[in-house]
């Protein structure tokens, strides 16, 4: 191993050390086992990351305080090197919902559906979160979800990762992200993948409109990023996401692949993303502040056939594609000391979309836009009681084509063609032991895909869709 590395994660451990020495909380177990410490030494409260836990996703996650199974050359070089405890952990939630008032029943008679929905479980997770190899970890999710009755690959980022200690003193790490979530590579909780709410329904009723980088294609695509983070403050990110569809097939070969005109939004070509952020620190305080974004181009598929390309020349393919340009800023600032914690995170994320191959079909204008803001603030004492205050807002283009469609009659449909939605997000919790977690959240809709009354024409209002949401949170 290279020696300033060495020394540097000789530093970061003994650093770890000295967030160790704080109180308990909550977080995924496979990475306390891993590393002998307890949850609060990268996390303010799970899943929210302090600065050490930054560094700590930054390296890799390889960070350990195990006895190794080593493979050494006689040039003691190091060959191999496995945890003698697998980084294993296990997670489940148990959920009540309950609507403001009732959904229309799914037959189109009349009546209306239960007033209330028992989730048990909302979800199973297995994680595998930690050291793979020298310089390579992973935090990977395998989840059973209820609504979909099924088993599948969630949120997953595998990394190399390296460290140098430059001349000056100042550290750079750097690395490289194979993930299936754009942003859930990142190390800051004011962006998409791992941001608030961090536990949400899936019995509720949601938006029509979301921008591409929202979570819209999470598990959908695969990427590979480069990234470094420069003396523990400048972090800067490239990378490329290509279609990764699951369950989808080739009607020609019965495989997963190659994938066509028969699966819906396949991109057109890699798909750009970029980040850059800066941190600064002083006493108990940081705060950052950045910008994200990428550009996807996708074919609309679903039986619209694609034309390019041939045997000899497997060139990309060619025909009408919808482009979206998302760019998005984003800041966090914290306070951690002892007994109390705040922090204050926000994005905007702005996407301007380009509907050629829509157009007419499925939406009324050529050129669309849409603009999410969300902010939100939290307050932990002791990291067993706290909660937070969210706000949420999105505007977009009037398209009563793209807006107007999906969902029954009355309930996720826009009569006047409008993406607009907005409200607020109560959250109160409650953490008795390091992996128990109680919530209490309610989510109000001042406005709902474009009105606050009548918003469907059918004699929904807005406040109709506010959610009570219930939660034991449970990992171990």
């Amino acid at each position: 191993m290279n020696k300033n590395a060495s020394t540097l994660r000789n530093g970061l451990w003994a650093l770890a050390l000295v967030f160790a020495a704080a109180p308990g909380a909550h977080a995924v177990p496979s990475f306390a086992r891993q590393t002998g410490m307890t949850c609060e030494a990268c996390h303010t409260v799970y899943p929210e990351l302090n600065h050490f836990g930054r560094v700590f996703k930054a390296n890799g996650y390889t960070l350990d305080n195990l006895k190794d199974v080593r493979g050494i050359t006689a040039k003691k070089e190091e060959m191999l090197s496995l945890a003698g405890l697998p980084p294993l952990s296990a997670m489940i939630q148990v959920s009540y919902t309950q609507l403001n008032h009732p959904l229309p029943d799914g037959t189109g008679a009349a009546g209306h559906s239960q007033s209330g929905t028992v989730d048990f479980p909302q979800q199973f997770s297995i994680f595998y979160a930690g050291k793979i190899a020298p310089h390579i970890g992973a935090f990977s999710q395998l989840t059973y979800a209820n609504d979909s009755g099924t088993i599948g690959i969630d949120n997953t980022d595998i990394r190399y990762a390296n460290a140098l200690v430059l001349p000056d003193d100042r550290s750079l790490i750097y690395g490289v992200s194979l993930n299936n979530n754009p942003t859930v590579q990142d190390l800051w909780n004011s962006t998409p993948a791992f941001g608030f709410p961090y536990a949400a329904t899936n019995a509720g009723v949601s938006p029509l409109a979301a921008t591409q980088i929202d979570g819209t294609l999470a598990q959908d695509v695969a990427g590979l990023t480069a990234y470094m983070l420069w003396n523990e403050q400048v972090y800067a990110e490239i990378g490329l996401y290509r279609s990764a569809k699951q369950g989808t097939t080739n009607p020609i070969t019965g495989g997963a692949g190659p994938l066509d005109g028969t699966a819906s939004n396949v991109l057109r070509s890699s798909a750009p993303y970029a980040r850059i952020a800066y941190e600064y620190q002083w006493g108990r305080h940081s705060l950052e502040a950045g910008m994200y974004g990428a550009q996807f181009k996708f074919f609309p598929g679903g039986g619209t056939a694609a034309s390019g390309g041939t045997a000899g020349s497997p060139a990309l393919l060619s025909g009408p594609y919808n482009e979206f340009r998302d760019v998005a800023e984003d800041f966090q600032y914290q306070y951690i000391a002892e007994e109390h914690l705040f922090s204050l995170t926000g994005t905007r994320i702005h996407e301007a979309m380009n509907l050629d191959a829509s157009a007419a079909a499925n939406a009324s204008n050529p050129r669309d836009t849409l603009t999410t803001v969300r902010v939100n603030a939290n307050y932990y004492y002791k990291r067993m009681y706290g909660g937070t205050l969210a706000r949420f807002q999105t505007n977009g283009s009037t398209d009563p084509l793209m807006y107007a469609a999906g969902g029954p009659p009355g309930v996720v449909t826009s009569a006047n063609g409008s993406p607009d939605t907005r409200g607020w997000i109560g959250e109160f919790n409650y953490l008795p032991w390091l992996n128990t977690k109680l919530s209490v959240q309610y989510t109000h809709f001042d406005r709902f895909n474009g009105g606050n009354v009548n918003y469907d024409g059918q004699g929904r209002n807005a406040g109709a869709n506010d959610t009570a949401y219930l939660l034991l949170w449970l990992v171990f």
